[in-house]
């Protein structure tokens, strides 16, 4: 997978003014395809490792989930009009936001848990994710006629989670 685009643009530059070095936006482009689903995850996994995000372990987890089932229901659902989707990764000091990008207008919706299915159930994954999480689901339609389906995972109280469990007990 291959980035298309960052902000800072050149990895180590120093940040804007007021803005942490793990910030910014990328996006990367890849074929509708079963093989670009891993590709993703490890792709939105690396960048979060580089940018020294400073994210637990299971908000990691749960973004990466999100990116499989978001980018897997692009490759099932839209790849007949889309051949390519882009994936989007926006860090913010106080959130995470990924998003995936595709031509196709259908605009999906969270199928009811049913224990009689075998699948279907990505989307009700991922908005239960945003729900218990604190965060935030949706899905826009793009000017040429697509969509974006996105979710964007608090960080600042991940974060502060994070500092409180490394900090030493009060005596």
């Amino acid at each position: 997978m291959e980035i298309v685009g960052s902000v800072p643009p050149e990895p180590g530059a120093a940040p804007p003014r007021g803005q942490a070095a793990y910030e910014g936006v990328w996006r990367f482009a890849a074929p509708a395809l079963d093989s670009s689903v891993p590709r993703a995850r490890h792709a939105v996994r690396d960048l979060l490792a580089h940018q020294r995000v400073p994210a637990p372990d299971d908000l990691v987890q749960n973004l990466l989930l999100i990116v499989s089932e978001l980018v897997t229901n692009a490759v099932r659902h839209a790849a007949l009009l889309s051949p390519e989707i882009a994936v989007e990764v926006s860090i913010g000091p106080d959130w995470v936001r990924v998003a995936v990008e595709d031509n196709h207008p259908y605009r999906p919706k969270a199928l009811a848990a049913d224990q009689g299915r075998t699948g279907g159930r990505g989307l009700l994954l991922v908005q239960t994710i945003a729900e218990e999480t604190g965060g935030v689901y949706d899905v826009q339609h793009t000017a040429s006629g697509g969509k974006v389906v996105w979710v964007a995972l608090p960080l600042a109280a991940a974060r502060a989670a994070l500092t409180a469990t490394s900090l030493p007990p009060i005596r």
